[in-house]
């Protein structure tokens, strides 16, 4: 148990950080606290101390950490109309953060940030690790590597392709100032999650579309129970300050497999809809086109085709299990399955 340590959470009405929440509840934690704007979302009923605000809010901020021996940076932008808002969000709004656990909690144990797999981009390497250089092909993946070079104070000049530089946000190095580390998810799953879902939600139609042939191992998806037991065991463990962690799965998965768990999972078979790479940036494009006219955030857009077919989607967690003893406890089978019937519970699939 863990009764004598406080948890601030960013991020704890979305989809990650609700499953965080729940597990540092489950672990004892005295007190969870949850920056949130007004719904509580799926934070409704569990026992949290929700903080009203934003990560604008720096004296709000200030308030919330006050005394917390843990930080977790969940929230952030997946996808905006245009760059500077996610610039704004994902890289102003935790250097916001950690300027308010400076001045009000300077005897914090950790702070652990959440970036993502996205910051890695092109690569050469196949299975991307936590040297793999920096080169992200998404607005969403540039804001995220602006973040972590602002963290470890690396400036903020251009990164990646089309990046933009954000001269509001000071380079420093906060690691000679507080504990803290990043992790970087792949692709997650399981309950409450939205853009996967899609996935599914197709199948369930009887349709499954697979981009060429969907045979070789090509990504990187963890359960989110295997992920917040990770992130916290990180947290908790003190690594020292500054260090990189992918957290993902110990397998890599073929579209194939996903499909066969999928259907297995749904009691139902599907007609194969193989895409031709080709064909991908075309859907994307009108994906987006549609989100504009409908004034909605689709999760496949141009950017998001170009990351399916070019940017790493693998990455080795090895690291993290020196670090921890982290091992992968769902199953791909066992993930979808749960994850389908929780679907199923909630209305979103019949």
């Amino acid at each position: 148990m863990s009764t004598d340590r406080i948890a601030f959470v960013t991020g704890g009405t979305g989809f990650v950080g609700s499953h965080l929440v729940e597990e540092l509840l489950r672990r004892g934690y005295g007190e969870v606290r949850c920056l949130v704007r007004s719904d509580r979302k799926w934070l409704k009923g569990l026992p949290v101390v929700p903080v009203q605000g934003t990560l604008a809010d720096r004296k709000n901020l200030e308030d919330a950490v006050r005394g917390a021996t843990h930080v977790y940076h969940v929230a952030g932008l997946t996808r905006a109309q245009n760059e500077a808002d996610l610039i704004e969000s994902n890289v102003s709004g935790t250097v916001n953060l950690l300027r308010a656990v400076e001045r009000a909690a300077p005897d914090v144990e950790h702070v652990q940030i959440t970036s993502s797999l996205a910051v890695v981009g092109l690569s050469d390497e196949a299975v991307a690790d936590e040297q793999t250089e920096m080169n992200p092909i998404s607005a969403y993946g540039r804001s995220k590597a602006q973040m972590e070079r602002a963290l470890l104070g690396k400036g903020l000049g251009t990164v990646g392709e089309g990046g933009e530089s954000n001269d509001a946000v000071e380079s420093v190095d906060w690691t000679r100032r507080l504990p803290l580390s990043i992790v970087r998810p792949p692709a997650v799953y399981g309950p409450r999650e939205s853009d996967i879902y899609t996935f599914f939600k197709t199948v369930q139609s009887g349709v499954c579309p697979i981009i060429g042939s969907g045979r070789r191992p090509e990504i990187s998806l963890v359960h989110v129970s295997d992920l917040v037991a990770g992130m916290i065991d990180l947290a908790e463990s003190g690594p020292e300050s500054g260090e990189v962690f992918f957290v993902g799965s110990e397998v890599f998965y073929s579209w194939a497999e996903i499909q066969a768990a999928t259907t297995a999972a749904l009691g139902r078979s599907a007609l194969t809809i193989r895409v031709p790479p080709a064909v991908v940036p075309f859907i994307g494009r009108a994906s987006e086109a549609w989100g504009r006219l409908s004034r909605s955030f689709p999760p496949l857009n141009r950017e998001k085709a170009d990351e399916i077919l070019r940017a790493c989607k693998m990455c080795s967690v090895e690291k993290v299990m020196r670090a921890t003893g982290y091992r992968q406890k769902i199953s791909l089978e066992t993930g979808i399955r749960d994850t389908i019937e929780w679907y199923r519970r909630e209305g979103w699939l019949n």
